[in-house]
């Protein structure tokens, strides 16, 4: 595929618009997990294998990396001994480094994690009783600066590589003990792009890793088992349907653009009505995969009987096969809003089912290691009430 060039991300809106550049590993060798099957060959060609040898090694590596979950060569019985060291010299099956791992007492993991270039970051692993999900991060910090998201109010560090997307999935199987990889009775059978970062800011990376997991050959993942969030980058949007087609969410949150303008800056470039219709036009869209609106609950700010009507009108006059997560507000220290009542988020909810449209509350995972949505933030951002204050001044002061 044509390398794109990345997208501009608003600059008015983040202090921080420019995402750093990715260090090479500090060992010099080159880390296989992320890479293509073409990309494996290249990769075994360029450190010196005939083309022949290349073809037929780049196929068993994809098949110990991805199919079984291996990350020694040692391990790689079919390749010969002899090559082992060689391989061990110029590639690595790498996961990312655990920082620190969490158990809720609803069964939520979180992960923190650290890249070979000292960036942290998160992932969650969400146990229901039909299903497994896993939150996957996009980037180190965000560009966005939502403004009841504790990762809005990190700077964005870099976007995560398409190594480091895969090698989320890839520890998450083995701390599950889920290889080799298999399509029936497996703990993790959904993921979604909704941990750190804007996934539609690092598009490539997010569109190569992907196409790795759904690969029937490796991980297997149903592209009807995976959603991509996204907060409305526009532009991106169709090329995300038609590149990835996984299902859509779209993070709205309030149905005025004056509310919208507060809470998700990113509307001052991508309004309300732009946005819908380019839902609207989302490839593969319709009443079977409908694309998912998310909606946090904030107290006296879009919790109104007259938001939810609005949001039922929205929705219909756009023809949208939609469903709408109610998301009860997940508090954070310095947090600018509180979480609507339960009877409130109750009306709302019966408002927009009543206008023909699903709107089920969702039930709040991990909120004592601060895993719920909305409050990854790395262990390394936490800042003093100072600090916390001072943020808050700049972003009111973009938003002016």
């Amino acid at each position: 595929m044509n390398a794109q060039p990345p997208m501009p991300i608003p600059g008015h809106i983040d202090p921080v618009p420019v995402a750093r550049a990715v260090q090479p590993r500090a060992d010099g060798r080159v880390d296989l997990v992320g890479l293509a099957r073409p990309e494996i060959r290249a990769a075994l060609e360029a450190a010196g294998l005939d083309a022949k040898q290349a073809k037929l090694r780049s196929k068993q590596l994809w098949h110990w990396i991805y199919n079984r979950g291996v990350t020694e060569f040692t391990a790689m019985t079919d390749i010969a001994k002899a090559m082992h060291p060689w391989l061990a010299e110029h590639f690595v099956v790498g996961r990312p480094e655990v920082v620190e791992a969490q158990v809720s007492t609803d069964g939520t993991r979180k992960w923190l994690l650290r890249s070979d270039d000292g960036q942290d970051y998160e992932m969650v692993f969400i146990p229901d009783a039909d299903r497994g999900t896993l939150c996957v991060s996009s980037q180190v910090g965000c560009t966005l600066n939502c403004r009841f998201c504790h990762t809005g109010t990190m700077r964005l560090v870099r976007n995560l590589t398409a190594s480091e997307i895969v090698g989320q999935v890839m520890l998450a199987r083995d701390s599950l003990g889920e290889w080799p990889s298999q399509p029936e009775g497996r703990m993790l059978t959904n993921i979604v792009m909704m941990g750190m970062g804007e996934p539609l800011y690092n598009f490539d990376s997010v569109r190569d890793a992907l196409s790795i997991v759904m690969d029937g050959d490796g991980l297997g993942l149903s592209k009807r088992r995976i959603t991509l969030s996204t907060s409305g980058v526009v532009p991106m949007m169709a090329r995300a349907g038609e590149e990835i087609g996984v299902n859509l969410a779209v993070s709205l949150h309030a149905v005025t653009k004056e509310v919208r303008d507060e809470i998700v800056p990113l509307n001052r470039k991508y309004g309300i009505e732009e946005l819908l219709q380019a839902c609207a036009d989302y490839p593969g869209a319709n009443n079977a995969r409908r694309i998912t609106f998310e909606y946090v609950m904030l107290r006296d700010k879009n919790d109104s009987d007259a938001d939810a009507r609005e949001l039922v009108r929205l929705l219909k006059a756009y023809k949208l096969p939609a469903k709408v997560n109610l998301i009860p507000f997940n508090p954070w220290p310095g947090a600018p809003y509180e979480c609507s009542t339960p009877e409130r988020i109750r009306a709302f909810s019966n408002i927009v089912f009543e206008g023909g449209i699903s709107a089920p509350v969702r039930t709040p995972r991990g909120r004592d290691i601060d895993a719920a949505c909305g409050q990854l933030k790395t262990a390394a951002e936490k800042k003093s009430r100072a600090e916390l204050d001072r943020q808050a001044e700049e972003k009111l002061a973009a938003l002016s």
